[in-house]
């Protein structure tokens, strides 16, 4: 892959607040970035579109790409169920001269540091407590208990990797974790923040 901007990833627990940090950082354009849009297997959830939520591709699609080296990184996080991004994704970014952004899960999040350390900022986002996330996944009533109680036993796993992330923030505050992510942000891709939110 030819090497461009700066990639910064965002990892954590699902129901972290991770996305929603993300998506403000998307508005700020002196940071000059854009989103790195995932591959998956599984279907779309609610108002999803193909495209801007993620790329939703067959199982046998995905393994075929698995077989091209088509990927950065890539996971069968739960079975039959694959995410990944597509290195074609990133050129693309890269070519238009963005610093590439990812909501991405833990594992594939150190993926990608460990493939280009130099270029990578990788900020854990983490929860107030596994409690909480619990509470937060209930609240979205996009789930069965199953499939939270599986993300919460998968949550306690993943809190274990925050000292291997360049940065760490703890999402009590959404809007203290905002300001945060945005300066640290801002200081990795060298952006000016404008004065009112010094």
């Amino acid at each position: 892959m030819t090497k461009g901007g700066k990639l910064i990833i965002f990892s954590a627990p699902s129901g972290s607040g991770k996305t929603t940090i993300v998506r403000h950082l998307l508005n700020q354009p002196e940071l000059n970035l854009a989103f790195s849009v995932s591959a998956t297997s599984r279907p779309p959830r609610g108002e999803e579109k193909d495209g801007v939520n993620y790329y939703f591709i067959s199982i046998s699609e995905f393994k075929q790409h698995i077989k091209n080296d088509d990927f950065l990184e890539w996971e069968e996080v739960y079975r039959d169920n694959f995410y990944g991004t597509l290195k074609s994704e990133v050129e693309r970014l890269w070519a238009e001269g963005k610093n590439v952004i990812f909501d991405i899960d833990v594992v594939g999040g150190l993926r990608i540091k460990k493939k280009f350390p130099d270029e990578t900022l990788a900020v854990f986002v983490k929860p107030p407590s596994v409690d909480e996330l619990k509470i937060r996944l209930k609240k979205r009533s996009t789930e069965s208990e199953d499939k939270i109680n599986m993300r919460v036993a998968k949550a306690s796993v993943e809190l274990a990797t925050a000292p291997q992330f360049d940065k760490v923030i703890k999402n009590y505050d959404l809007n203290i974790a905002l300001e945060e992510a945005h300066r640290l942000v801002a200081d990795y891709v060298g952006a000016e923040m404008s004065s009112e939110e010094e």
